[in-house]
């Protein structure tokens, strides 16, 4: 899905509209705490650093996500990436092979952590948590999960897009929020403020880090005149991107997060791209979702994520060298 305009509108009709679904949106904050309560989190061997949000929508957090995996490896540690593989069929645990499983089995960003790492797809983290264990990881870095409690985690990050921040400050469907932020927060061991910007935060005692995603290759597309695409949970970051690169977009056009192309949709935009005599670009998450078959004369633009803290971020993953505290789902 893409984010509903009213989530971040400030005009009366949105608020009003967001006021009529707050109870809906009570009964899902309710559904949190009660799994939350019920939760048996399983302690795996494996240290579980785990990269959530607060909010419905992407802020960034599998580029982290793959930041980190490079940098505790250069540390020496045999990293497992964990996720639940949104979008796939397949339920797992189950190790990703990027040469025989597609997006519509695994989902696309475990194909794009699959180029890093070791990749577990797994709807039940605990199951996934186990394999990591069998396969002798020393640490599982997870792809989301922050709301899941099946498995305990040794340190939690919460990515922040800094420029939207908390939306309208209300819970699903009335708001973007995943959970109320107070109780989001008195769980995460640090904040990643992603991209421009100072939304409002309440105190917290964690650190409170920055970073930025950024093209891997900015001087290919520089100066070229290109036709963008992308299904993306905010597609406008995405060709915000482009223009800031100096690319000329002849055409951006959105489509919902995770959505699958189909061929006549692809067809359509390589002919409107090859008449406008452009390039046709998309994000490697888009490209992954895309057909091999159909993949000929598209264009995805990489990009990692840059972090401005990387000493203080390195502090933290440090201390899960150290004796570990109480299991915290």
């Amino acid at each position: 899905m893409r984010a509903p305009k009213f989530w971040t509108s400030q005009t009366l009709a949105a608020k009003i509209f967001a006021a009529l679904l707050s109870p809906v949106g009570a009964v899902y904050g309710f559904s949190v705490r009660l799994r939350q309560a019920r939760a048996r989190p399983f302690r795996a061997k494996t240290r579980v650093v785990c990269v959530g949000n607060l909010t419905a929508g992407g802020s960034g957090k599998t580029p982290l996500v793959i930041a980190l995996g490079h940098m505790l490896r250069a540390g020496g540690k045999k990293i497992v990436f964990l996720s639940r593989g949104y979008g796939g069929s397949l339920h797992g645990p189950v190790r990703v092979d990027p040469v025989r499983h597609k997006a519509s089995e695994v989902g696309d960003e475990p194909l794009l952590l699959a180029a890093h790492g070791p990749v577990i797809v797994a709807r039940d983290r605990a199951a996934g948590a186990r394999l990591a264990d069998s396969l002798g990881a020393d640490i599982i870095v997870m792809d989301d999960g922050f709301q899941n409690f099946q498995l305990a985690k040794d340190l939690s990050l919460l990515v922040i897009d800094a420029e939207t921040g908390f939306g309208n400050g209300r819970l699903i469907p009335a708001g973007p929020l995943r959970e109320p932020v107070s109780r989001g927060l008195a769980r995460a061991d640090a904040i990643v403020l992603m991209g421009d910007g100072r939304p409002k935060l309440p105190p917290f005692r964690g650190a409170i880090l920055r970073a930025r995603i950024a093209p891997t290759a900015p001087d290919v597309l520089r100066g070229r005149t290109v036709f963008a695409f992308a299904g993306i949970g905010r597609p406008e970051k995405f060709f915000r991107m482009l223009r800031a690169i100096g690319a000329k977009l002849v055409a951006a056009q959105p489509y919902p997060d995770h959505h699958r192309f189909t061929g006549f949709e692809l067809a359509a935009m390589k002919n409107a791209a090859q008449t406008a005599g452009a390039l046709l670009v998309t994000t490697e998450k888009d490209f992954a979702r895309i057909n091999p078959a159909a993949r000929k004369d598209i264009l995805p633009v990489p990009v990692h994520a840059v972090i401005e803290d990387g000493g203080a971020l390195r502090l933290l993953l440090d201390r899960l060298g150290q004796g570990r505290d109480v299991a915290r789902p």
